[in-house]
């Protein structure tokens, strides 16, 4: 079993800022080419890499989700995080484990919860009658699909373009849909693919309710608590241990 001895392909440590997920999936790709991890293997807890590469374990989730759909480790839920047989017989370049350079998924969210919280303030101060109407036919539309999730999924975004789209503002509305378009990268979709479940839904269901309820009301400080709670919670549920 491999243990967390140094190894001289870690390098001193560097801040966080500087480095990307990307970056952290490639040097771990390097420790198993060099035979520290082995086929096999489970590595070491989120919490000793993080720890090992001096970055926050989201980071660390995120370079394993990487290597999951590099096919360079199976992620076991309730037991852990295993290397698995190269393809063909041979172990992908560290190259290989970088995906397309947008964001990933937690700092996706954390963007989103303070960018979208913000303009839920606004709109709550904006927004017109016939708004109203649009974001409710997005939220009456996510509780009719509750069970399709790619239904669910896109009346959820339409919910929160409305809800910028309500602003007056057509930079907030671009900056909201830039936001949900990197929603589509693999990570997210592997990400999702771990994570995202019926009790998410009607839990985000019930958040979406509460945001759309203070925009009813003209309230902008519990639209923007509203919000950025929703969004909070899907970063808590993101981050939770494996299942």
């Amino acid at each position: 079993m491999a243990t967390l001895t140094e190894s001289p392909l870690v390098q001193a440590a560097e801040p966080e800022s500087d480095r990307s997920y990307q970056k952290l999936a490639a040097r771990i790709a390097e420790l198993i080419r060099g035979g520290e991890f082995k086929v096999g293997d489970r590595l070491p807890s989120e919490r000793a890499l993080a720890e090992r590469f001096n970055v926050s374990r989201t980071l660390v989730r995120e370079a394993i989700i990487v290597l999951e759909i590099q096919g360079a480790v199976e992620v076991r839920g309730g037991s852990g995080i295993y290397i698995c047989a190269p393809a063909a017989g041979v172990m992908a370049p560290a190259a290989a484990y970088t995906l397309s350079p947008g964001p990933g998924p937690f700092e996706l969210l954390r963007a989103r919860s303070l960018i979208e919280a913000e303009i839920a303030s606004v709109a709550a101060e904006n927004r017109k009658d016939s708004d109203i109407d649009r974001i409710y036919a997005a939220l009456a539309a996510m509780r009719e699909h509750m069970q399709d999730k790619a239904a669910n999924e896109a009346a959820d975004r339409l919910f929160h373009l409305r809800i910028a789209e309500s602003t007056g503002n057509s930079v907030l509305l671009q900056m909201v849909t830039g936001l949900w378009d990197h929603t589509k990268a693999p990570i997210w979709s592997q990400m999702e693919a771990h994570f995202h479940t019926p009790e998410l839904r009607r839990a985000s269901q019930d958040d979406h309710q509460r945001v759309f309820n203070a925009l009813l009301e003209r309230n902008p400080a519990e639209a923007r608590a509203a919000m950025r709670a929703h969004i909070d919670r899907v970063i808590a549920e993101f981050a939770q241990a494996w299942r």
